[in-house]
């Protein structure tokens, strides 16, 4: 059995974990499954330089008692490594072997000297009270307060989206290499005490699967690690994170700042329900920066909520500078980066207070799951996760699982999008039945310099103007055949629109113009298709629309 030497938070041993060689007993049922010299403490548990074949058990809640940043922290067998060393249910048993001894002293001494405010409160962890038994002594964290970030051994934002909340350790104890789902509505307490432990705050749990799954834990974690955010809420779609955010972050008959160029549904959102709550709205351009710092003047604004890049014109805004500005005047930031991806873009450290995706696109990318996620300092986040186990808007653990699937791939994919991306884009700029080509990484684009700053890569959706009417156009993107017809974006599958059809077909002509939405507006999503491939397609399309 292999031993992990990650560092991990020095422990003291306690003698109340037992060993169990049936994978399928709780530290709550009869012994028989113990081997009989463990059960006698006839054998140490550690014999010469290696392991014995028992199987570690944790009582139930252990890990998930550890504060977020020691299950960062610590892997599993780490864990078990420190506190395996003089185990017995024996009080009589013998001291600890001293192979026992080497791995506990191996592991402490690796650890900086212990922060007292974060050793866990009395004698109690995971239930387990001391007092029942004068000759147990209970487990405790000696030190939590070192932030031993996954990038001092994971150097790239790949290797964290493959193994951040999961590799170090995560609140489902299991040897399986992928998060198992864990499909519950709700949480059990073993006795009413436990359950007035848990209301007072000394014990750990979800209670109800409105409030908390370890799944759904797990890919929070991931996402917090890959943003560089204290805490990550996840929920049900994307739509979902952008309505319960504002409804959480700006008050009745508070002020909100946008832009023009946005996803319709979160427009409709501020437009018609926020004026309910007394709430008023200014629109501005995403690079009008006087515009905004008029806003912050007037108003007592609450939030700046703006995509970058935006829907469907890609337009960015300048993170830092905007921040800086609404900050002078206590107004949150909120960066909608669901078309930058948290691979091309980190709004956080430019920043922003909070960072939203929506998670159905690029970080599932599998056209497979709805989810969204907001991710920040804990003080804010904490403010919307209140309101939305009032709200629910759930996400399902096993979509959780789908996401954390699919962020397995999220650098290989993005990189091979950002490529084709800009490949195409350039290609469409040059064709002569092509008229506008919005794209950040084109000089032609407005906010090029900005993107350039801010950006690592520019995305995999790409928005242009065909050379003709809305009939054309819907008979350019007809005649394609490698890219689905449909609404989202961001997947494996190449995915292309009409937005005027799509997504703006209820408004006439000249509604739809105010908005910038022309007729021969498409939006190309990439897909992970060969790049040669999706060229070909493209081009016999449009040669399609010069024979007509």
């Amino acid at each position: 059995m292999a031993v992990s030497s990650c560092p991990c938070p020095k422990l003291f041993v306690a003698s109340s974990f037992e060993c169990r060689s049936d994978s399928s007993s709780s530290a709550d049922q009869p012994s028989q499954g113990r081997s009989n010299s463990a059960r006698h403490g006839t054998t140490p548990f550690l014999s010469g330089a290696g392991m014995s074949s028992l199987i570690l058990k944790f009582p139930p809640n252990f890990v998930r008692q550890l504060s977020t940043k020691a299950r960062r922290n610590c892997s599993n067998i780490g864990v078990a490594q420190i506190v395996a060393a003089s185990w017995s249910n024996n009080s009589a048993a013998g001291a600890p072997s001293a192979a026992a001894a080497a791995a506990a002293a191996a592991a402490a001494s690796a650890i900086p000297a212990a922060d007292p405010a974060a050793t866990l409160a009395g004698n109690e962890v995971a239930g387990i009270d001391s007092s029942d038994n004068k000759n147990v002594s209970v487990v405790q964290l000696e030190d939590l307060s070192s932030d031993l970030e996954y990038k001092s051994f994971l150097s790239s934002d790949g290797s964290i989206a493959v193994h951040a909340g999961e590799r170090l350790g995560r609140g489902i104890v299991t040897d399986a290499i992928t998060t198992p789902v864990v499909n519950t509505s709700a949480y059990f307490f073993k006795k009413t005490q436990e359950l007035i432990d848990f209301k007072e705050k000394r014990h750990a749990s979800y209670e109800y699967g409105r409030y908390g799954n370890p799944t759904t834990q797990v890919l929070e974690d991931k996402i917090s690690e890959l943003e560089g955010a204290e805490s990550t809420l996840i929920l049900a779609s994307g739509m979902c994170a952008s309505t319960v955010l504002l409804l959480a972050l700006v008050p009745a008959g508070g002020h909100l700042v946008t832009t023009t160029d946005c996803y319709r549904k979160t427009r409709i959102f501020m437009e018609t329900f926020l004026p309910k709550m007394g709430i008023t709205v200014t629109v501005i351009d995403p690079a009008d920066v006087k515009a905004l710092e008029s806003a912050l003047e007037i108003n007592k604004v609450s939030l700046f909520f703006t995509e970058s890049p935006t829907n469907p014109f890609l337009r960015c805004v300048d993170i830092e500078l905007v921040s800086e500005l609404c900050h002078r005047k206590g107004a949150l930031v909120c960066i909608d980066g669901t078309f930058a991806t948290p691979l091309n873009q980190k709004a956080l450290a430019l920043g922003a207070d909070l960072i939203l995706h929506s998670a159905t696109k690029f970080i599932g990318g599998h056209n497979d799951v709805l989810g969204g996620c907001i991710s920040g300092s804990t003080k804010v986040v904490s403010e919307i996760r209140n309101l939305h186990h009032v709200l629910g808007g759930t996400l399902n653990p096993n979509a959780a699982y789908l996401i954390i699937r699919g962020m397995k791939t999220l650098h290989l994919r993005v990189q091979q999008q950002n490529s084709t991306a800009l490949r195409m884009a350039k290609i469409l700029e040059a064709h002569p039945k092509v008229r506008c080509v919005y794209y950040p990484g084109l000089p032609s684009h407005p906010e090029h310099d900005i993107a350039k700053k801010q950006m690592t890569g520019f995305g995999g959706v790409v928005s242009f103007e065909v050379d003709g009417d809305l009939f054309i156009t819907s008979k350019f993107v007809d005649a394609l055949k490698i890219p689905y017809i449909a609404p989202s974006f961001g997947g494996c599958e190449s995915i292309v629109d009409q937005p005027a059809i799509m997504s703006y077909w209820d408004l006439s002509r000249s509604e739809r113009e105010k908005y910038g939405i022309k007729e021969n507006l498409v939006r190309f999503s990439f897909g992970v298709e060969d790049f040669e491939d999706l060229k070909a397609d493209i081009l016999q399309a449009l040669e399609t629309i010069e024979s007509a």
